[in-house]
C-alpha cells in the first residue's frame, strides 16, 4: 500500500500546516508493518487492510500489511512480543481468541496481556446462533427444548469460546447438543442450508441469509442485542448466563514511547471513524465501529480473561 508521489507531497504539506496534529509530533522512522493474526480474505484481514489504507490516507505514513495466521492469533502475537517497541510493528487480532489461548495454555505462551501496548478496538463481531428458516424452533430456548425431546441435535461452531458456551449449557440443562467443529462461518452456513446442522454459531456470515429468508436468528451470543435483529433476545435474556465479546483489536509491543503510542492510537482512531470504515463495517456486519481506546482495550482483555476462566470451569 504505497502513496503516489502527489499524495505524499500533499501529506507533507498538511503535516507542516498542522503542527499540533499527533502525527506531526511523532512520525515513524520507516514503514509500519501491520501483522494480521489470521489468513487473507477473512474479516480480520479485510478490516486490517482497510485500516491500513485509511491510516496512510490521513497521515502520509507507509503501512505494509502482512498475514501471519496460526493458533487464533498466537503466531502473530508470539512474533510481535519480540519486536522493538518503536512503533514500526503493530498487530491485529480478536480479543476472544487471545483471551481463550491465554486462559487455556497461557503457561506455554511467550506473552501475557501486559506484554503489549494496546491501541484500539475496531468493532464487536455480531456473534449469533442461527438455524434454517424452516426449523421447528424460533428461539434458542426452543432449540434446547427440541434437542432434549429428540435426544440430541447438531450444532456447528468454529471457535473455542462457542464450544465452551454450548458445553456449559449442556452441563447445566442436559440438552445433549452435539458440537460439530467447522473451519469457518461460511462452512457453518453451508451445513445449515444443506440440512446437516440443526443450528450454528455465526459472526456475521449469516446476515445476508436472514435477508434472503434462508436462515433465522435463535439468539444473540454477545451481551447486547444486535441492531439488525432487535427483537432477537440474547442467551442471557433467554435464561442462559453465557456470552462472548469478540472485538477486533490492535496492539504494539509493550514499551512504546508515549508520543508514539498517542500518535498511533490517534491515527488508528481516525481510520476507524472514517467514512470508508464506517461503510465497510455497516455493509459487512450491519453494525457500527466501536473503539474503546488504549485503556478500554486493555480492560476488555483483562476482564475477558477472568470471564474465560469461569466459562472453562462451567464447561468441565
Amino acid at each position: 500500500m504505497k502513496f503516489t508521489s502527489l499524495m505524499k507531497v500533499a501529506a507533507t504539506a498538511i503535516t507542516f500546516a498542522m503542527p499540533s496534529a499527533a502525527f506531526a509530533e511523532w512520525a515513524p522512522s520507516g514503514p509500519i508493518t501491520l501483522q494480521i493474526g489470521f489468513g487473507a480474505g477473512g474479516s480480520t484481514d479485510t478490516l486490517g487492510r482497510a485500516i491500513a489504507a485509511a491510516v496512510e490516507d490521513s497521515t502520509g505514513w507507509d503501512v505494509i500489511v502482512e498475514n501471519k495466521p496460526g493458533g487464533g492469533g498466537v503466531a502473530m502475537l508470539s512474533t510481535l512480543v519480540n519486536a522493538k517497541p518503536d512503533g514500526l510493528k503493530i498487530g491485529m487480532g480478536v480479543t476472544v481468541a487471545t483471551i481463550m489461548n491465554l486462559a487455556m495454555r497461557g503457561d506455554k505462551l511467550p506473552f501475557k496481556i501486559d506484554s503489549f501496548d494496546h491501541l484500539a478496538t475496531v468493532v464487536l463481531a455480531p456473534v449469533s446462533i442461527v438455524a434454517p428458516a424452516n426449523a421447528p424452533y424460533d428461539t434458542f430456548a426452543e432449540f434446547i427444548a427440541f434437542s432434549k425431546e429428540q435426544g440430541g441435535s447438531l450444532m456447528g461452531f468454529d471457535g473455542g469460546p462457542q464450544r465452551l458456551i454450548m458445553q456449559s449449557i449442556n452441563n447445566t440443562v442436559g440438552s445433549q447438543v452435539e458440537l460439530v467443529s467447522n473451519q469457518s462461518g461460511a462452512e457453518i452456513i453451508k451445513g445449515l442450508l444443506g440440512g446437516q446442522l440443526d443450528a450454528g454459531f455465526s459472526a456475521g456470515a449469516h446476515i445476508q441469509y436472514l435477508e434472503s429468508g434462508d436462515l433465522k436468528m435463535l439468539g444473540v451470543a454477545t451481551q447486547a442485542r444486535h441492531s439488525y435483529s432487535p427483537d432477537t433476545q440474547t442467551l442471557v435474556e433467554q435464561g442462559y448466563p453465557f456470552s462472548v465479546e469478540p472485538y477486533f483489536y490492535l496492539a504494539a509491543p509493550a514499551g512504546l514511547d508515549a508520543e508514539a503510542k498517542t500518535a498511533l492510537a490517534k491515527a488508528i482512531d481516525d481510520a476507524i471513524n472514517s467514512d470508508a470504515l464506517d461503510q465497510l463495517i455497516e455493509n459487512v456486519m450491519q453494525t457500527k465501529a466501536s473503539n474503546l481506546g488504549p485503556e478500554g482495550t486493555e480492560a476488555k482483555l483483562n476482564n475477558g480473561l477472568a470471564d474465560a476462566f469461569n466459562l472453562i470451569e462451567a464447561a468441565k
